[in-house]
């Protein structure tokens, strides 16, 4: 993968708008091109677009929705970015948050209102770690497969062009920092060149590149990653050579619930709902409440690096609402039993451990105050009969730093200034999480992806169109 200087590259075909990768942000940035009234081409290397966004619940958080509005939630977009700031431990970049919050409940109302994205509130999203409001949109069964799906539909509706099974192998330049087009290659070994007036990175982050992660993400060198086959740096290494700014290549979404031996993910709502995790000795050795993402490396740490997550049928039922959950209920990934006794000989840890752990929670739950982790426990979710429990394993789901953008999703230089004709959104950019693991909250890969794919393809448009009526008169 490479960036070559041709200043008299011949093209098959020009567009004004080039998107590589039909994931959530490339198939949303061809929405808004074509809302722009541009020409509109989508390149994915897959048979079928699918991208890390198949891999996700994909639930997308916005705030101020008009679908928020009518479930009755207040929420807005200072207060979302407030969260994630929050979150970020300030290390987050405050001014281009608050636009992406700002621009997050357009993109939401849009995708649903004018182009048919089935979106509903998945209200118990309120209790995952950073939310302080119920914010996560979702189409209804809580598949990233199926927003992807629809994302598609309204991609073939509004007149873009897909072309699946087609590798992005080459950034083509003029040699004065225009891209002019790419290099495709093709399943049978061809290429083709097509031209562009403007191109969009819409590809997954670094997370497959073992090489990458070590250098950027040492903590979770040698983790399972759990992504996309696409997941390899292209990006980055496309932005890197044109110029482009890099920021917070040491921050990622990893995940501490990818149940075992079955590659789907066990939804945190069995933890912030009141459940907890223990090791192999039946302790617990973390405060869980802190988020998913960094639990990854402490599950990590733990011997044979697995853990058990226990939680009851309350939880259980709350997480039904979520299709991937239910895979795995049917699939027999969870053990249960009526007493906590009895699950402790089921998942083979040491009974007599498992039982003070629940009766250091309900201590805790009781008096309201810190346990030695530093977790509060709530006195109305203290777990009840009958328990579950299900083996997890840590994974790196993707990467949040990625080339800097401006509120145009324009790629930005060493000098600051916008790129002449690169945009990028989704793991192809800089994230909303700041600096390392702590600043992952449920939804921020989608909602960079969704709202930095809209404001590229709607500027990459009037960029294109700008320049065609400027050639024309």
């Amino acid at each position: 993968m490479s960036v070559i200087t041709d200043s008299q590259a011949e093209f098959e075909f020009i567009v004004d708008v080039l998107i590589v990768g039909a994931g959530a942000c490339g198939l949303t940035a061809a929405l808004a091109a074509c809302d722009g009234g541009a020409s509109v081409l989508v390149l994915e290397r897959d048979k079928v677009p699918l991208g890390t966004t198949a891999m996700s619940t994909g639930l997308v958080p916005a705030a101020g929705t008009r679908i928020q509005q009518a479930a009755g939630i207040e929420d807005n977009a200072e207060l979302f970015a407030d969260d994630l700031l929050r979150k970020s431990k300030g290390t987050a970049d405050a001014d281009f948050v608050r636009a992406v919050c700002a621009a997050s409940t357009e993109t939401i109302d849009w995708l649903s209102e004018q182009h048919g994205v089935p979106f509903s509130l998945f209200e118990a999203g309120g209790a995952l770690p950073g939310h302080s409001r119920a914010r996560l949109h979702g189409t209804p069964s809580r598949t990233g497969e199926e927003l992807i799906a629809s994302l598609h539909s309204a991609v073939e509706s509004a007149g873009a062009d897909v072309m699946t099974s087609a590798l992005v192998s080459e950034l083509i330049t003029d040699g004065k920092g225009m891209v002019t087009g790419v290099v495709v290659d093709r399943p049978d070994g061809s290429q083709d060149r097509v031209g562009c007036h403007t191109l969009v990175l819409a590809t997954c982050g670094f997370a497959g590149n073992p090489e990458m992660v070590a250098d950027h993400i040492p903590e979770l060198a040698g983790i399972m990653a759990h992504t996309h086959p696409g997941a390899n740096g292209d990006a980055l290494r496309w932005g890197t050579a044109l110029g482009a700014q890099t920021a917070d290549l040491g921050s990622y979404q990893g995940h501490g619930s990818l149940a075992a031996g079955h590659g789907l993910l066990l939804s945190w709502l069995s933890v912030s709902e009141g459940g907890f995790q223990v090791n192999a000795e039946g302790q617990r050795f973390s405060d869980e409440s802190r988020g998913y993402s960094e639990q990854a490396v402490d599950v990590g740490a733990q011997t044979d690096g697995f853990a058990w997550t226990i939680y009851d049928a309350r939880i259980d039922e709350i997480m039904s609402e979520i299709s991937e959950y239910r895979e795995l209920r049917n699939a027999g990934a969870m053990i249960q039993a009526d007493q906590i006794n009895a699950l402790a000989e089921a998942i083979r840890v040491p009974v007599a451990a498992l039982a003070d752990t629940v009766a250091n929670i309900a201590v805790h739950a009781q008096s309201g105050e810190a346990d030695a982790f530093g977790r509060v426990f709530q006195a109305e979710k203290t777990l009840k009969t009958p328990f579950f429990a299900a083996k997890v394993n840590p994974a790196l789901f993707h990467t949040q730093g990625g080339l800097v953008v401006d509120h145009d999703a324009r790629v930005l230089g060493a000098n600051g200034d916008p790129l002449p004709n690169l945009f990028a959104g989704g793991g192809a950019a800089r994230g909303l999480s700041g600096a390392g693991a702590w600043g992952y909250v449920a939804g921020n890969g989608l909602m960079s992806a969704t709202t930095l794919g809209k404001l590229a393809g709607r500027a990459a448009a009037s960029q294109a169109l700008a320049e065609n009526s400027e050639s024309e008169s």
